[in-house]
């Protein structure tokens, strides 16, 4: 039976208050929740603060380049998919920098979870504004306000992703059971979390959340989230009202489900045969 404290990892060093440290919580609860070992686990991350969760959880983790953590998911999951690969980012790391593998990644279906911590700026870098910063939204980069943001939201619903989410980090409980539907959801899944950023943003406060957020199942009984043209719309929807929970969710076969060279297995899983090897190492001796 896995426990709590079989993902007890290191010490935290994000700043008291810190949206964060909720969906730390979340993502423990929830592997533990689904009976799931921290050895079947693999956490890959950006750079920045939502980078620095997969070293405080007990479990196989990759600290990659900024913006470049679904590159290496991706590897990890092709060559061995009985991994529960989780990639971790914040919204600057993942629709910034990383914009372009998670395009890619979602319209290929990747049997991955994305978790971004959405707090709408650069957090480790002190307060730029990001792909996600509300317009208007004036830092050191935007004296004059920032421009028409991005909604992480609409555009995995268009690039074919199956499985679309929102959670909020003032609310651990549903951001777990939307944590723990993303893991089992077979599919890419994008899990995009308000994570408030007490040091640095004083507009998207936890008070600003909790005013505008409501859940899809408690305020739209009718609602199908298999339905991406209502999908849409209901991506659509910011201030003044953001929906949280499962928006959009498909049926559809995995990448690695596809791949020919795993019809006889993982990789892992293979005997070892070192005499196909024996040819090309005679070329140097």
């Amino acid at each position: 039976m896995v426990t709590l404290s079989d993902y007890a990892g290191g010490k935290t060093a994000w700043c008291p208050g810190c949206g964060n440290f909720a969906i730390l919580r979340a993502v423990r609860k929830a592997l533990v929740d689904l009976n799931i070992e921290p050895h079947r686990v693999l956490m890959v991350s950006g750079i920045g603060q939502a980078g620095k969760l997969p070293h405080y959880t007990r479990s196989n983790v990759f600290n990659s380049l900024h913006g470049r953590p679904m590159p290496v998911a991706i590897g990890a999951k092709m060559t061995n998919p009985q991994l529960v690969v989780i990639a971790i980012s914040g919204d600057g790391d993942a629709y910034g920098e990383g914009g372009n593998h998670f395009l890619h990644a979602m319209r290929r279906n990747h049997d991955i979870t994305y978790l971004v911590h959405d707090n709408q700026l650069y957090a480790l870098t002190k307060g730029q504004a990001s792909p996600t910063s509300d317009e208007g939204f004036i830092t050191k980069t935007t004296p004059y306000g920032a421009v028409t943001p991005l909604n992480p939201v609409a555009l995995a619903i268009a690039a074919g992703a199956s499985f679309v989410a929102r959670s909020f980090a003032g609310d651990v409980d549903h951001l777990t059971d939307i944590i723990k539907a993303g893991i089992t959801h077979k599919g890419f899944s994008l899990i995009d979390i308000l994570q408030p950023c007490v040091s640095l943003n004083r507009r998207n406060t936890y008070d600003w959340d909790r005013e505008r957020v409501y859940k899809i199942t408690e305020e739209a009984t009718d609602y199908d989230p298999t339905d991406r043209l209502q999908a849409f719309v209901k991506a659509q929807e910011w201030d003044p009202r953001i929906p949280i929970g499962v928006i959009f969710r498909k049926d559809a076969p995995t990448f690695e489900e596809q791949l020919p060279v795993l019809a006889k297995g993982t990789l892992p899983d293979r005997p070892i045969e070192p005499q196909q090897a024996a040819k090309l190492l005679e070329e140097f001796f």
